[in-house]
């Protein structure tokens, strides 16, 4: 995946010496290059733009102007010579802030967060891992991922998740082979957990979303390691 890149600088020599930087990354493509904000801002409007490096001090329209005058801005990796901008950029939401002279390690720790931001932004909203479960006879969808815990109720198990509880004839062993196990794990007898809702846990307590749930003397091993890999 490549983000779409513009430079914005006043400065050539400065243009040059990002542009060998975008060209050698393997996450980026780019676009054009531009010498004052006028002329960027109709690239912007003309082009899919994700990534705009921008620098902060250029002559009578600046980096922080350009971002002003900007509707639906693309992120923006602002570029600049003073210290004191840092604070100020954040209020522009800026993805990153890269003080001259730039490093190779700054400048790739900048697109590897602007390249998180975009997938997060971007992200395809697959088809969730999912089962169907049969509660008060009718069947159910239930996302794996909304699963918060499992707590075993007699002979039915009770799904915890954020919009309600979902209680089913079942028991505990037959319930825990239909989930993944590197997702779920059984910390004591009556309780399954979604590992990646864990909050905390010691030697006799697992916290989930603020529930405290029992935790098997025998499992806390076996616990720490499955988070492990979460």
């Amino acid at each position: 995946m490549k983000l779409r890149s513009i430079i914005v600088d006043d400065s050539s020599m400065q243009r040059m010496a990002v542009a060998k930087l975008v060209n050698n990354h393997p996450n980026l493509a780019m676009v054009a290059e531009y010498s004052n904000a006028i002329e960027a801002k109709n690239g912007i409007k003309n082009n899919e733009i994700d990534l705009i490096f921008l620098d902060v001090e250029m002559p009578i329209i600046t980096g922080f102007d350009l971002l002003e005058s900007l509707d639906n801005s693309p992120q923006v990796i602002l570029i600049t010579g003073k210290p004191d901008y840092a604070l100020k950029a954040f209020d522009y939401d800026v993805t990153d802030y890269l003080h001259k002279p730039i490093t190779m390690a700054r400048f790739d720790a900048s697109v590897k967060r602007a390249v998180a931001k975009y997938e997060q932004i971007n992200r395809v909203v697959e088809d969730e891992e999912h089962i169907f479960v049969k509660s008060n006879l009718k069947k159910r969808k239930v996302i794996l991922n909304d699963i918060k815990w499992i707590e075993a109720l007699g002979d039915y198990i009770k799904l915890v998740t954020d919009e309600a509880n979902i209680v089913i004839l079942s028991t505990m062993k037959s319930f825990e082979k239909q989930l993944p196990e590197d997702k779920f794990l059984r910390i004591h007898k009556s309780y399954i957990v979604n590992l990646e809702k864990v909050e905390k846990f010691n030697s006799k307590n697992v916290e989930v979303s603020g529930r405290s749930i029992p935790l098997s003397r025998n499992k806390k091993t076996e616990l720490a390691e499955a988070l492990s890999n979460v």
